[in-house]
């Protein structure tokens, strides 16, 4: 499968309001999707249990730094932004669950990729008729090996060259930590769309830049589906359930959404 040069370009850049209810609701149409398919459902087994490892390391060791941190931060806060103590513990504490939920996402998503890609397959064929398969034998996997580690890289990429500047925001107490939290859970949101849409899009080989470019045409569908996909690997105990979850909801994303614009149907 070769890519295209610009997938959904004959798609409005920004959707009706319906689209921005519609892609908070696939996390639930994938739910009720596992449930009435019984054979899907052993591609969610392993990756619930390698979270259940990894979830329970890193809470252990995040969420302590990390509420460490926060009370550090309030206790230096300057005098004048003393009334601010609640509201900046809050948000604190908030982009805390976001960003370990966050971290839990990138390993488990790495650890899992193998039931999850033949899940997102599986669920491709079931939904539209057909799919995508990559080449196999050896060289496949080196090649699947590289793209992977350069998929990662990129975000990491992405990430630091918006984050960083966001950090610099907390230097001024009060506003600019708003602006950080705000920008920053735009952040995650997005990286997390990239993760729980990839399966169907690497199948093609898009590019890092072009598989960007698909989540912004799809926008606002894709930003609330980002949304509440952030906010449920961002609750303890239920994220470890909730990765494969988004992962089944983002094919279901890509069959509906991104697909018809694809012109493979």
């Amino acid at each position: 499968m070769t890519e295209k040069s610009k997938p959904g370009s004959e798609l409005s850049i920004i959707r009706a309001p319906g689209g921005l209810f519609a892609g908070a609701t696939y996390p639930f149409r994938a739910l009720s999707l596992l449930g009435k398919t019984p054979k899907l459902r052993g591609y969610v087994l392993v990756p619930i249990l390698v979270n259940l490892i990894v979830g329970g390391t890193l809470y252990a060791g995040l969420l302590f730094a990390g509420f460490q941190g926060i009370d550090a931060a309030i206790q230096n806060l300057p005098a004048w932004a003393a009334f601010l103590d609640v509201v900046l513990r809050v948000l604190l504490t908030i982009l805390l669950f976001l960003l370990t939920g966050f971290v839990l996402l990138q390993f488990g998503v790495l650890l899992g990729s193998p039931w999850y890609g033949k899940l997102s397959e599986e669920l491709e064929q079931l939904r539209t008729g057909k799919t995508v398969i990559p080449p196999g034998g050896v060289g496949g996997i080196f090649v699947e090996i590289w793209r992977a580690i350069a998929f990662e890289l990129k975000k990491l990429a992405l990430t630091a060259a918006i984050a960083l500047p966001l950090l610099l925001l907390n230097f001024a107490p009060g506003v600019g930590t708003v602006i950080a939290t705000v920008g920053g859970i735009a952040l995650a949101a997005t990286i997390v769309c990239l993760d729980f849409l990839d399966p169907a899009l690497e199948r093609r080989r898009f590019r890092f830049r072009t598989k960007l470019g698909i989540v912004a045409r799809n926008f606002p569908a894709s930003a609330s589906f980002g949304l509440i996909c952030l906010g449920l690997v961002s609750i303890p105990l239920i994220n470890l359930l909730a990765i494969p979850l988004c992962v089944t909801a983002g094919t279901l994303f890509f069959c509906d959404r991104v697909l018809p614009g694809l012109g493979e149907r």
